[in-house]
Formats: C-alpha cells, structure tokens, sequence
C-alpha cells in the first residue's frame, strides 16, 4: 500500500462513522458514555489503525505481526522477545505513517505510546 495515495478525508468520514456506530451500541448496551467515552479512539487513531494494519498487509507481514503478538502474551521463556518484536515492527510502521501524513503525528504519537520503547531507548531509560 502506498501510503501518500490515501484519501484521508474519506478515511476520516469512514472512521468517524465508525466510532459513532460504537458509540452507539455500546450506550444501547447499557454502559454509560461517561465511562467509556475518554477510553474510545479518536477518529484520527482509528484511521492511523487502518493505516498501520494496511502497511503491515503490504509489507507481508501481518501475519508476522499478528503471531509475535500472540506469542508475546504466552509465558514462554521468549515472550518478551516477541514483544519486543512486535513493538519494533509497529513502532516503526507508525513512525513511518507520521512521516507521510503529518496531520496524523499526534494520534500517532498517542498510539506509540501504547507500545514498548523504541529500540534506541534502552531499559533503564527514563
């Protein structure tokens, strides 16, 4: 996928269509907007999300991606080798879509931060 032949507006109305469609059920479902709302995405992370999973199929490597994950949440010796690994992956694919799309760095950054420490920062960094 070639991340600077996107229509972003369109993207954007997708997503937004989305997260009212989620809004939606899960206030019909009883829970209080009040309570899930600050924990939903913005419609730019959604979009971001779209990006960063398209990347990944373009790449060849969503499924990569997806198995380093689950193996990550597994308490094998190597969990965290593969956490690591998908991290990385991620990371870097975000970093890429910010490059690209500019007006997307924030939610970018926001979803960064959900995933470990780029690589360069070591453990004990603070």
């Amino acid at each position: 996928m070639d991340l600077q032949a996107v229509d972003l507006p369109r993207l954007r109305r997708d997503a937004q269509l989305e997260r009212e469609v989620i809004i939606e059920h899960r206030a019909r479902d009883g829970e209080d907007p009040w309570d899930f709302l600050p924990s939903m995405p913005t419609v730019d992370e959604l979009v971001v999300a779209v990006l960063r999973d398209d990347a990944l199929h373009a790449r060849g490597l969503a499924a990569q991606h997806a198995m380093a994950r689950l193996a990550g949440y597994s308490s094998l010796d190597d969990a965290q080798d593969h956490r690591d690994n998908a991290d990385h992956l991620e990371y870097e694919v975000l970093r890429e879509i910010a490059r690209v799309h500019p007006e997307l760095t924030r939610a970018v950054w926001r979803m960064s931060g959900k995933v470990a420490r780029p690589p360069w920062e070591g453990d004990d960094a603070e």
